[in-house]
């Protein structure tokens, strides 16, 4: 085994092998998705030695070429006094380095949009070329499960966040030799079988504490809850209306805010096809001059997918056209990035007179056009609007639902509002500047993709440029006014200078600004979620059974504050609790096991964290599997290769490997507690929700109202003054049951609340998961 360090001063790597110190065993230290150490003390013999320095590379390699460490020196060496030599004081030089990871550590991680619905070893492989494109192989990163969002914080280093991305698809990353590994736990698996004629009796410690769980309960974040409708009608003066809940608020970090201070592109924001050079940055500008002629090839391209989820506001940004153009500026595409795969966007097409901008839906060119005029600039912005904040459910892993076959992780269908704008300024007059825009599109497209490339540019032949590009979400109510027997038409909830027409103020106000007073007579609606703990509480009801003896019901369990993956809504709490009883019913192990790298188990040349170990000693009734959690070298024999391994090992209900709680408690409102299921249960515990439920007419004593959908035979409609005390046996704040679509419910105020849910004839019936609320202030 040969120890070399390079000084990274151009000499290249030096064998220190024969200045170890023979009293003191070089250790490496490995552990579960966390960068691996090796410590090392050297002694200085003769006036060639040479004092290894911070970051010099460091690498320990076996006889047969295989690399037990690799990394970098995190400190300088410390010296300790030994005694006096041959004319001289020796030292002892004690090392300290940490595995390859830290070049990527001891950079700051940028300011970026969160991953989206990446996998996990795309993220991984994302994370590292942002800080080093190009400097680690990624080829032995697996991709494993998707990963619906992960923000990065830069205030943490690349292996924290890489340590979560793995433990969140159930995987262990390492680094080694300038390549990153990502594979799912336990991919090599290695028996440690007491009839193996190696097995050593005196270096296995075992332990199996009483951890046994039948009922989990989960808390997640703060989530969207009702579907909430608020009506109410404009007296010509009002400017301030009152919502019945508060709005759920989602992050409101912006996803992009670039303002192309160049001189290239940000490769963490965008990413771009440009074959024919025609996309550059200047005089802060993205500028576009020209193209293949050719649909989808000259692409510029936001580096995340766009989840179309909640309430979003794209401004693509202030465009100034130079000459002839053809493409599609700002457009959404499920697919590959073409016109016929734009879901919306502004196509922008030359004419004889100019250009000619209008919205472009699912492929077809829709509604009115705008012909633009030369020496003016255009401000292009999407508005999306969407009662389901997100469109997909997390991904849970255990032992028995590994990557690839977790729990959860599936689509949320949602229909979504686009609202296509553009502004059209002429530098030559100021008042431009903040007039209102025109509206291009502002329509519904039902059961939308959950997730869109956003490509900023699809230039077929374009001459222009844009002075920025902004994202993020907003106010997460959809507004629209109408007079009597009209339609409704979408008011922009956004500030004034953004074009706004109204905005939420103080959580709960619907403030219309001055220049947009409500007329007389006109209707408004606001639609957004009502907001409230995620939790959930499954039981395994055989276990308990099972266990139940006199006054011990039987029941084990525990209460989790799920931190990665993050549980967002009730759904991902209750298959985070699936996880946690997937390993909690049968016996808890852990153990650690001590040999010499001759006999490790299952004959392994080596052993990682991450490896499984199938451990098989029926004299202390121990059958069962495990995965390694850290291992410790002490190389003794350099010259034969050999070392002493402490492998510490548990399986998951011992030590979980698919989650991470938080560490704080969490209280939880007793409103926001479900009722109990038990795992069989979960998934088909609920009815649909109510979530196109609205009201169609409002008199002085009636309300009408549309169910948005007719209930099955046997199943009917709940209504109720508050959205608690459902079932048949409470009528104490009960309204009405109905089973048709449409029925009317008596007004007994000028304010009033109607909380609805849908029902089964099962008995007890099952409701939907969340009401839908329907809130009317009208003037009796």
């Amino acid at each position: 085994m040969n120890l070399t360090i390079d000084n990274l001063q151009g000499a290249g790597p030096v064998d220190y092998t024969a200045a170890l110190d023979g009293t003191i065993a070089p250790r490496v230290v490995r552990k579960m998705n966390a960068p691996a150490q090796m410590r090392c003390s050297l002694v200085a013999h003769g006036t060639s030695f040479v004092t290894p320095v911070i970051g010099a590379r460091v690498v320990l390699v076996k006889s047969d070429g295989s690399f037990l460490f690799t990394g970098y020196l995190t400190q300088a060496p410390q010296l300790e006094y030994v005694g006096w030599g041959e004319g001289a004081a020796v030292y002892r030089y004690d090392l300290v380095a940490e595995s390859d990871e830290v070049l990527l550590d001891q950079k700051a991680l940028p300011n970026r949009a969160p991953y989206v619905e990446r996998t996990a070893g795309s993220a991984l492989t994302q994370l590292a070329q942002d800080l080093l494109p190009g400097e680690f192989d990624t080829s032995a990163v697996e991709a494993l499960d998707a990963i619906a969002s992960y923000a990065v914080n830069p205030q943490n280093k690349f292996s924290y966040h890489a340590g979560e991305i793995a433990l969140a698809a159930r995987a262990s990353y390492r680094a080694m030799n300038r390549a990153l590994t990502l594979a799912s736990v336990g991919a090599a698996t290695y028996a440690l079988n007491e009839s193996d004629a190696n097995f050593s009796p005196m270096g296995l410690k075992l332990a199996s504490p009483n951890l046994l769980v039948n009922d989990a309960t989960v808390i997640g974040l703060d989530e969207p809850q009702a579907y909430v409708r608020d009506y109410f009608v404009g007296d010509g003066e009002t400017l301030n209306f009152y919502l019945s809940q508060t709005p759920f608020a989602q992050a409101r970090p912006a996803l992009i805010d670039e303002e192309y201070l160049g001189p290239g592109l940000d490769t963490t924001t965008w990413v771009v096809n440009d074959p024919s050079s025609a996309v550059s940055v200047a005089a802060q500008t993205l500028v576009v001059n020209g193209g293949t002629g050719q649909d989808g090839q000259t692409t510029v391209s936001f580096i995340e997918q766009v989840e179309l989820g909640g309430a979003l506001e794209l401004q693509h940004g202030d465009v100034s056209f130079a000459g002839a153009s053809q493409g599609v500026l700002g457009g959404l595409y499920a697919g590959a990035v073409s016109v016929a795969g734009c879901l919306a966007g502004f196509q922008v097409t030359p004419t004889t007179a100019g250009l000619n901008i209008q919205a472009l839906i699912q492929g077809a060119l829709t509604g009115p056009v705008m012909a633009t005029t030369a020496g003016h600039r255009y401000v292009l912005t999407t508005y999306l609007y969407s009662m389901e904040v997100y469109r997909a459910e997390e991904t849970f892993h255990s032992s028995s639902h590994p990557a690839g076959s977790g729990w959860g992780g599936a689509a949320v269908a949602a229909d979504v509002r686009f609202v296509l704008v553009v502004q059209d300024i002429d530098p030559a007059n100021p008042e431009t500047m903040v007039a209102p825009g025109t509206v291009l599109y502002d329509g519904v497209i039902a059961n939308a993709p959950g997730f869109c490339t956003y490509a900023l540019v699809n230039a077929v032949n374009m001459q222009c440029s844009i002075a920025y590009t902004y994202a993020a979400h907003i106010s997460l109510a959809e507004v629209g006014t109408a007079l009597p027997d009209e339609n409704y038409v979408t008011q922009l909830v956004a500030s004034l200078s953004n074009g706004g027409e109204c905005e939420i103020v103080s959580a709960t106000t619907l403030n219309f600004y001055p220049e947009y007073v409500p007329p007389l007579n006109t209707l408004i609606v606001a639609s957004y979620r009502g907001s409230g703990r995620a939790v959930a509480e499954v039981v395994n009801e055989a276990s308990v059974t099972s266990l139940a003896s006199g006054a011990d019901n039987g029941s084990r369990g525990i209460v989790r504050t799920m931190k990665v993956p993050s549980a967002r809504t009730q759904v991902d709490c209750e298959n985070a609790a699936l996880a946690i009883l997937d390993d909690a019913g049968t016996a808890a192990w852990m153990g650690t096991y001590q040999t010499w790298s001759d006999f490790l188990p299952g004959a392994a040349a080596d052993i990682f964290p991450g490896d499984g170990i199938a451990v098989n000693v029926p004299s202390r009734n121990a059958v069962f599997s495990a995965i390694v959690r850290s291992v410790a070298i002490d190389v003794v024999d350099l010259p034969h290769d050999r070392g002493m391994y402490a492998i510490e090992f548990a399986n998951d209900l011992a030590a979980p490997l698919g989650y991470q709680n938080e560490g704080t408690a969490t209280t939880v409102s007793l409103g926001d507690m479900p009722l109990p299921q038990t795992t069989a249960q979960v998934g088909n515990y609920y009815l649909q929700n109510l979530n196109e439920a609205q009201i169609t007419s409002v008199s002085a004593t009636t309300v009408a109202v549309d169910a948005g959908m007719a209930p099955s035979s046997g199943w009917g409609i709940e209504v109720r003054m508050h959205d608690y005390g459902w079932g048949v046996a409470n009528d104490r704040n009960l309204i009405g049951r109905f089973n048709t679509e449409t029925f009317s419910l008596a007004r007994l105020a000028k304010t009033q609340n109607y909380f609805m849910r849908l029902y089964d004839g099962s008995s007890p019936p099952r409701y939907s998961r969340y009401a839908a609320c329907l809130h009317v202030d009208y003037p009796l």
